[in-house]
């Protein structure tokens, strides 16, 4: 599926997604990433949702988002509670969803101008 959306060319934007592959910009992506509108950081370690810990999201939580958009795959997958609480406890909203829809989320969060991070699996 395509997606379109204005912006300035230094904002990360997906462009395209389809299982196993994901365009940033004018990149393809085939590993799980995290992504802002100013930062792209590839090959983020978790390659199933079960993967995803405190520990493995700090990379996004280092960006200081005000939503955590996560996507776990081609399934919906939620995180444990614990997990859960602890991001919101930081006062960071949170938003689980498959990654198609977790793309389409950050794109419209991003084109609001909101600070929004995502953590994207690419099963």
């Amino acid at each position: 599926m395509k997606f379109t959306l204005d912006s300035t060319a230094s904002t990360h934007v997906i462009r395209a997604y389809a299982p196993g592959r994901i365009n940033v910009n004018d990149r393809l992506l085939s590993a799980s990433f995290v992504i802002s509108s100013a930062t792209l950081v590839e090959n983020w370690a978790p390659q199933r949702a079960a993967d995803i810990s405190l520990e493995t999201l700090e990379v996004a939580l280092a960006l200081e988002p005000e939503i955590l958009v996560i996507g776990t795959g081609a399934q919906l997958y939620f995180l444990d509670a614990r997990l859960a609480a602890e991001i919101q406890r930081r006062g960071i909203g949170l938003e689980v969803l498959d990654t198609a829809a977790a793309c389409r989320t950050y794109n419209v969060l991003v084109s609001e101008n909101r600070k929004v991070a995502a953590a994207l699996l690419m099963i």
